[in-house]
């Protein structure tokens, strides 16, 4: 029920975001949507064709195998099985802060990566929950919906971006270009909001995910409560902010401000809640 629940808000979210573009689409006019959407989707499709490569390298890291990591690569393997996906490529990043994150374009293309600090600081039990979580994310092909919801998200920050140069481009006799362009930068603004919110509806979906996944929610929630802890020790020098979307555990969370708005996680303490639901 939570992931169909969680799919339903996604579906409703990308809804209102296409809504949003169409609504900036009638002030801007055809040409500036036509520019802006070839700009955006561009780079957006580059970043999801290669978006194992660039999280990975990124996060310096090196992939293993059964014979440099038979524990991990055989967790690993166990629970794509019982996901039924193929095998994704396994890598392990030096970073001592504990993290896990799963990328790639399909599942056919899934990389799944865990940090130096998250193998020391979980247990068996605890690290299966949070591959299985990182596995739910491949079997629902969320990097895909980030590209999709990042595409439109962009391209009205872009349009916002112009409306300072162009003052409106191409518009009508009666129209206001200060209302215009004020219009689009809310719009833009109100976009990133709803790209945050599908951000976290995938991660309540992947939270159920890998506790079926996994057998049990026991695993991921000590995992989550371990991981929340430990990060706020020792933080996750991320040099690509625009991914924070991809690990387990939000990187660079601070105090709880208007900034929450934009988060790409929920609380983590209401991921627990949510989990506990699953038992």
């Amino acid at each position: 029920m939570t992931i169909f629940v969680n799919n339903l808000k996604t579906v409703f979210l990308l809804g209102a975001l296409t809504a949003l573009l169409v609504i900036v689409g009638g002030q801007w006019g055809k040409e500036g949507m036509t520019i802006a959407l070839v700009f955006g989707g561009a780079m957006n499709l580059g970043a999801w064709f290669f978006s194992d490569k660039i999280a990975l390298a990124a996060m310096r890291c090196k992939e293993v195998d059964a014979q440099t990591a038979p524990e991990l690569v055989d967790t690993v393997d166990r629970l794509r099985q019982r996901a039924n996906l193929p095998m994704p490529r396994v890598y392990i990043s030096p970073h001592q802060a504990p993290n896990a994150f799963a990328t790639g374009r399909n599942p056919r293309h899934a990389a799944v990566a865990v940090t130096q600090g998250a193998l020391a600081l979980l247990n068996q039990a605890e690290l299966e929950g949070v591959l299985a979580h990182e596995l739910a994310h491949v079997k629902h092909r969320d990097t895909l919906t980030s590209c999709v919801a990042a595409t439109i998200a962009g391209v009205l920050a872009y349009l916002a971006q112009w409306g300072f140069f162009f003052m409106g481009g191409r518009r009508s006799e009666n129209s206001n270009p200060f209302v215009m362009i004020g219009t689009v930068i809310l719009a833009a603004v109100a976009a990133a909001m709803i790209k945050s919110m599908i951000s976290r509806s995938r991660e309540f979906a992947a939270d159920a995910g890998g506790a079926k996944i996994a057998g049990t929610p026991d695993g991921l929630i000590s995992a989550l409560q371990k991981l929340e802890a430990t990060s706020k020790q020792i933080p996750l020098v991320q040099p690509n902010p625009a991914q924070n979307n991809l690990f387990i555990i939000e990187p660079f969370t601070g105090a709880k401000t208007l900034m929450s708005l934009f988060a790409s996680h929920p609380p983590t303490a209401l991921r627990i809640e949510m989990l506990e639901r699953e038992r």
